[in-house]
């Protein structure tokens, strides 16, 4: 067996799935939606079923989708893409990392991930044969310098994985922090593989920057998205990737003996949903944000410190800002076995010199979830 994968631990989300459900736990842990998506977009998922082409569809996916993501990034990001040679679409964003981590790290290669990270990363780069580097981020700033950066850069050191806006931190990064990354990749001759999978869901008036859109980028990025994140459709996995021509021809043969492809009426329906006018998208951030504020407002009321959210459906307590003298994975154990509420320790995040003392809750969930939730960690703080 590949020892990368036989060695993994079972992972902390499918730990605190499994409590809530044996203690009827409210699960603010996990990151989807209580919504199904829109309906319009739906609608034409199945019209496509019925009535469209259910065969294979080309391995770099529908050109309609291709095309439509190119046209979306043009539109909302300002960034110019050939969809003929630089978009290609995958089976969700977690397939568009493999491929790409493969595509672009040879045995030795130095990978630099910043933590707390998607659990996936790092084993799909030892996967390859690649050596993680790690840059740790510290709450409440999770800020990037060029002092960890250049700390961690070596002889071997070919490629980044950075996601913005970062899950589980909710930063969304400052111009001056891209700068410094960007900077950096050019100096070093560094590839960046962008996981902006959250990319519409900024609040408070911010806007998303590609690092691609920044000088000496384009030709040294890989950006990555998904319509699950964009649409709250998670389980449809479509994802997207776009790069300079060089990097997305290789980057597709990888994605060929992954996937191969992805389910055209799924495609079809993503490149409508891509064309909707801002509106919608609006309308998304403006539900979303006030989800955010209703569970903060609470929480805070109830005397935790809660770390400001600036993107993504997530949002974080500090334990010890709050008082509380307890590591963050006991806090979740207790918390949804004694107080009936599911929450993520942000230490899982990390795989040495973790933080523990920050809580991750989604607040991706209906009023009447958020409130409840709200309720039972109140009942877990007075447990400590």
């Amino acid at each position: 067996m590949n020892p990368v994968f036989a060695n993994l631990p079972t992972t902390i989300f499918t730990v605190m799935s499994g409590l809530a459900v044996e203690h009827g736990a409210i699960n603010l842990g996990q990151g989807f939606p209580d919504s199904q998506g829109p309906d319009d977009v739906r609608a034409r998922a199945a019209e496509a079923v019925l009535h469209g082409d259910n065969q294979y569809p080309p391995m770099l996916g529908l050109p309609a989708l291709r095309e439509a993501v190119a046209g979306h990034y043009a539109r909302v990001h300002g960034v110019e893409l050939d969809w003929r040679s630089q978009v290609l679409v995958t089976s969700g964003a977690t397939e568009a990392l493999a491929a790409s981590i493969m595509a672009l790290t040879s045995p030795g290669d130095e990978v630099v991930l910043f933590e707390p990270a998607y659990d996936c990363y790092a084993p799909q780069v030892r996967a390859v044969g690649g050596v993680p580097r790690r840059i740790r981020l510290e709450p409440p700033a999770w800020r990037i310098t060029d002092e960890a950066l250049e700390a961690v850069a070596g002889e071997r050191t070919r490629l980044v994985v950075f996601n913005n806006p970062q899950n589980p931190a909710a930063r969304v990064y400052a111009p001056e922090e891209l700068k410094v990354l960007a900077d950096w990749c050019v100096r070093r001759g560094v590839i960046a593989v962008c996981d902006e999978v959250w990319e519409h869901l900024v609040f408070d008036g911010r806007r998303h920057t590609p690092l691609i859109s920044l000088p000496g980028m384009a030709d040294r990025c890989v950006k990555i998205g998904s319509a699950g994140k964009i649409f709250s459709l998670t389980g449809w996995k479509v994802g997207f990737v776009c790069a300079p021509p060089a990097l997305a021809a290789v980057i597709g043969k990888a994605h060929q003996f992954l996937t191969f492809t992805t389910p055209p009426s799924l495609q079809a329906a993503v490149a409508y949903g891509l064309g909707k006018d801002d509106s919608y998208f609006d309308g998304m951030r403006a539900g979303f944000a006030r989800s955010r504020d209703r569970l903060a407002d609470g929480l805070r009321a109830e005397g935790f410190a809660v770390i400001p959210s600036e993107g993504t459906y997530f949002l974080n307590l500090d334990l010890a800002a709050s008082g509380l003298n307890v590591d963050d994975e006991s806090f979740c154990r207790r918390a949804v076995v004694e107080a009936g509420v599911a929450a993520i320790p942000v230490s899982a995040f990390y795989e040495t010199d973790a933080v523990r003392s920050v809580v991750r809750l989604c607040f991706a969930k209906k009023d009447e979830t958020i409130d409840a939730g709200i309720e039972r960690l109140a009942r877990a703080r007075r447990l400590f």
